[in-house]
């Protein structure tokens, strides 16, 4: 029988070595990227994926972070010494005890102060586009910002205090053994999957990513207009989400299940306390409900208003 498939005799052409080569390529690049990606389920039962920070893109940040605060003390520091030069000895030795205080202040809450705020994010990672995100998909909470902030002072602290130490011999060798115990949590991050300092560890915090927040493109026209007219949202109803939710939500109607579809909408009714209408299918309200909080949040944006999540209240 004859084959209608040509034979190369064992020859393989330059087009499939270079085929393979792509594929190679293609392959070796999926899988670094694979490296840094999580799926996190949050509460409204949606998948996302997110994408983990790296620990150079952490160290960059730490350092910028670290020349901010320097600068402040600095700063503050050679103006208060000249301020220092108009007054008499009492009201040196209270402001020098003021400056101090402030001194603690910027060293340990620094990191606190913002990563507390909406953007949950230091300047130095919010300029490199990363921040801080539970582990659990929930919101992150105070006692989390501080478990974690609170150990660098062992992971970061400690290291320089030991290479300050002095002395004799014993307490040489004191201070190289204490250097290399901080110095494994120093490196912490570079040894584990997660790219987690010991803090996220026990905070249950990650550092991922953080592109800048716009809406994306409008899906709602995909739904028809007859569909859309049977619901009515308050605008406290539309208020409930933010940006973050409207990126789940447009996940959801993309690309998940009906199962998953299903468990969003009735999350969704049951927060902003929507009663099901007579032949409402999943699908319609939440379409509906998609364009109703974009239309919203496009509203307030105008008026400089950006809503980021459901937490934000501001």
């Amino acid at each position: 029988m004859n084959s209608t498939v040509p034979h190369t005799h064992g020859k393989v052409s330059a087009a499939d070595v270079n085929a393979a080569r792509l594929r190679r390529a293609r392959l070796q690049e999926q899988i670094r990227r694979s490296k840094l990606e999580r799926r996190l389920v949050t509460p409204e039962g949606a998948a996302i994926h997110l994408k983990l920070a790296t620990a150079s893109e952490r160290a960059g940040a730490f350092m910028i972070d670290v020349a901010i605060q320097w600068a402040i003390v600095i700063a503050t520091a050679l103006g208060l010494s000249f301020a220092m030069m108009a007054m008499d000895s009492g009201s040196a030795n209270v402001a020098w005890a003021v400056w101090l205080v402030f001194y603690f202040f910027v060293r340990n809450f620094y990191y606190i102060f913002f990563e507390l705020g909406a953007k949950a994010a230091t300047p130095g990672k919010r300029a490199l586009g990363i921040r801080v995100t539970s582990r659990s998909g929930g919101r992150l909470t105070a006692n989390s910002v501080l478990a974690r902030n609170f150990i660098r002072e062992i992971e970061v602290g400690l290291p320089f205090q030991f290479l300050m130490m002095g002395g004799d011999r014993v307490s040489g060798w004191m201070a190289l053994l204490g250097l290399v115990w901080s110095g494994i949590f120093l490196l912490f991050p570079i040894f584990n999957k997660d790219k987690m300092r010991v803090g996220d560890l026990i905070a249950g915090t990650w550092v991922i990513r953080s592109p800048k927040t716009k809406l994306m493109g409008d899906i709602s026209s995909s739904a028809a207009t007859t569909t859309q007219d049977r619901f009515a949202f308050t605008p406290q109803q539309a208020d409930a989400y933010g940006i973050h939710e409207l990126h789940v939500l447009e996940d959801v109607l993309r690309q998940s299940t009906q199962d998953v579809k299903a468990q969003v909408a009735l999350r969704i009714r049951a927060k902003i306390g929507w009663r099901a209408q007579p032949g409402e299918t999943d699908i319609a309200f939440l379409e509906a409900y998609y364009a109703a909080l974009r239309r919203r949040l496009e509203q307030r944006m105008i008026f400089g208003d950006r809503k980021t999540d459901k937490f934000d209240t501001r």
